[in-house]
């Protein structure tokens, strides 16, 4: 390199401003770099951690080829939920992770429906009249008798609700009445299950290690939020979430012996 070219390499050194982590020192910039780590963890955490306590149940389902003890309404819940947080992001734009968040759900929520629909056909013993979407029957709501009627179904809720965010996007109102509905109806999702527990006296067929998973998940999921100044429909209805997660796990305490008897007596048989 002749004189003049290194005299301008180091003039061009000596003129650049340092990176932000230049400026710091070695304990500052190790500080820095792990604490982008743990964001980065817990976005990831976030994007995958709530489809995780589904695994379980699916696994239960697909072992014991029983639905009896989990409530499809979950998936109703968190299919709605999902969808009206992917018309709020249209709206009111938010961290993308929890976006992506939204498109996952949907898919395990699928994959959920279509085991439990493909195994109750299978416990048929006598062929019962079908039931599908197109009916428009609202006595046999959310009870359908194939698959496809319920991704119609969701199709159907996610163009209407598509439709409306298009022509009041500019209302706030509006935006932040979905945004609402979004996680109100998310955290409310477990009620459908804790009114099936209640209602045969019994938890057995539901995955106590799924409801073990949405507390940590929801627990997680709300200080999430708090920490990262996420809209506030999102950690209140966090709260909300975790009560009704602990209330279940209280049903399971309570049921242990009616839960135990039936599963003596299945296997009994």
């Amino acid at each position: 390199m002749d004189d003049g070219l290194a005299e301008a390499v180091a003039a061009a050194g000596a003129g650049a401003e340092p990176g932000p982590l230049a400026e710091l020192s070695f304990e500052e910039q190790a500080v820095e770099l792990l604490l982008q780590a743990i964001t980065v963890v817990s976005a990831g955490a976030m994007v995958l951690g709530g489809a995780v306590p589904y695994i379980p149940q699916y696994l239960e389902i697909k072992r014991n080829q029983n639905t009896d003890g989990f409530s499809l309404f979950v998936c109703l819940a968190l299919l709605l939920a999902n969808t009206l947080r992917i018309l709020f992001w249209m709206g009111h734009p938010f961290e993308l992770p929890l976006l992506a968040q939204s498109v996952i759900m949907n898919v395990v929520m699928l994959l959920l429906i279509h085991v439990c629909v493909t195994v109750k056909a299978r416990q048929q013993i006598v062929k019962h009249k079908e039931r599908t979407f197109t009916d428009f029957d609202m006595r046999y709501f959310w009870e359908w008798t194939d698959f496809e009627s319920y991704v119609e179904c969701m199709l159907t809720f996610a163009l209407v609700g598509s439709v409306l965010m298009y022509f009041l996007i500019d209302n706030p109102w509006f935006v932040e009445t979905v945004g609402f509905l979004a996680v109100f109806t998310e955290a409310m999702l477990g009620a459908p299950q804790f009114y099936k527990n209640f209602e045969q006296k019994s938890t057995y067929g539901m995955s106590v290690k799924m409801v073990v998973m949405w507390t940590c998940g929801d627990t997680f999921k709300t200080v999430y939020f708090i920490v990262r100044s996420a809209p506030a429909q999102f950690w209140l209805c966090g709260f909300l979430q975790m009560g009704i997660d602990v209330a279940i796990l209280a049903q399971v305490a309570y049921y242990r012996q009616d839960t135990l008897r039936r599963r003596k007596s299945d296997l009994g048989r």
